[in-house]
């Protein structure tokens, strides 16, 4: 078969030198026709459709990089099937990591991609030539009116994009519409008053009706921009909104997203970008989660990387930073990027217009 059939997967295999070639041929197997050789006796799936190890290199002691070509024809254009055939029942082994993908075009036409994207958010924002700002309204169990309040600060002081904390969904103390329709007037009056272009982001969350109906809300209340997780409301049903559902702007957030052995520059930066997200929000380096540098930049890296028919997403660090870190983020990162500052600002208590608009001249003046 040639190769533009397959679609090349890379899996981090944790076994030894002994071990690797029965190995890799059984991820092979697996994520392909799932049964022994022995029994296919169809020459066409045999030829084309069992998977195919197309190299083994050591890493480190113990640890092995396995490429596997699988058939495109097995992920037939669809997202649950596309996820399936990359990492289905080999998820189940702990020794096996989803590395990477190299998605051909023929298969990357089949999943939304960004319709924004970084460029789209900053015509959006009306922010050009520097990084954006981004604020998160916290903590769950203040009523409607304190995080209106929040936000209506926060966008005087001048932040770019305000969402909702990924901890906000439908509760009695700030229920989904009323929270939406309170924090994108409190976002609108603040244009009025500044021209601004800050825009709110509500958090949808929930079933795939309720999904449904929250992202009506939003287009009736003018929201410029909606969050949610893939992981926790699914990668089809990601996809399916993006393409079905929303209008807008869609960031993506990471919650949930540590529960499978995928590897976070591809599942972030790569695969929630080819779900539709235009940003992505990543745990950054030196917070309170344990991700390197090195995964950090490369998660920002996928994401904005030339991809010929996929626009590029906005990365979005965020993850226990501080005002004080944002020179050296900035320098990271570059003006490509919106830093995302959720407690750093809060704990400011009624000093929060002062630190935020500290955040934002630092951003502004890069």
């Amino acid at each position: 078969m040639s190769a533009p059939d397959r679609i090349e997967v890379t899996y981090r295999v944790a076994v030894g030198r002994d071990r690797i070639a029965a190995v890799a041929a059984d991820i092979a197997i697996e994520q392909s026709v799932e049964l022994p050789l022995a029994a296919v006796h169809d020459r066409r799936v045999l030829d084309e459709v069992v998977g195919e190890v197309r190299s083994i290199t050591e890493v480190a002691e113990g640890l092995h990089q396995v490429v596997i070509g699988l058939a495109i024809e097995t992920l037939s254009g669809d997202v649950a099937q596309g996820m399936n055939m990359l990492f289905g029942n080999t998820s189940l082994h702990e020794h096996v990591q989803l590395f990477d993908v190299d998605f051909p075009a023929v298969v990357a036409r089949d999943w939304p991609g960004p319709r924004f994207g970084l460029a789209g958010i900053r015509a959006l924002t009306g922010v050009e030539g520097r990084a954006l700002t981004c604020a998160a309204l916290k903590p769950q169990g203040l009523p409607v009116d304190q995080l209106a309040a929040m936000c209506r600060t926060l966008a005087r002081a001048g932040v770019d994009v305000i969402k909702d904390d990924h901890g906000l969904a439908n509760q009695a103390q700030a229920p989904f519409v009323a929270r939406v329709q309170a924090c994108q007037r409190a976002v609108e009056a603040v244009r009025r008053e500044t021209g601004s272009r800050v825009q709110y982001v509500p958090n949808l969350i929930g079933s795939p009706r309720a999904l449904v109906e929250q992202a009506h809300v939003a287009a009736e209340e003018g929201c410029g921009m909606v969050m949610m997780a893939p992981a926790l409301v699914g990668l089809p049903m990601f996809a399916q909104m993006v393409a079905e559902h929303l209008r807008v702007p869609v960031l993506a957030h990471p919650s949930m997203g540590g529960a499978a052995r995928i590897a976070p520059p591809l599942l972030f930066g790569k695969l929630y970008r080819l779900l539709g997200a235009d940003a992505v929000i990543f745990v950054n380096y030196g917070g309170r989660f344990g991700y390197s540098r090195d995964t950090s930049m490369a998660i920002a890296e996928h994401a904005r990387a030339h991809w010929p028919g996929v626009h590029a997403a906005l990365p979005v660090p965020a993850g226990g930073m501080t005002v004080e870190r944002v020179p050296a983020l900035l320098a990271d990162y570059g003006p490509d990027t919106m830093l995302l500052l959720g407690g750093s600002l809060l704990v400011a208590g009624e000093a929060l217009f002062e630190r935020a608009r500290a955040f934002v001249s630092m951003v502004q003046g890069q």
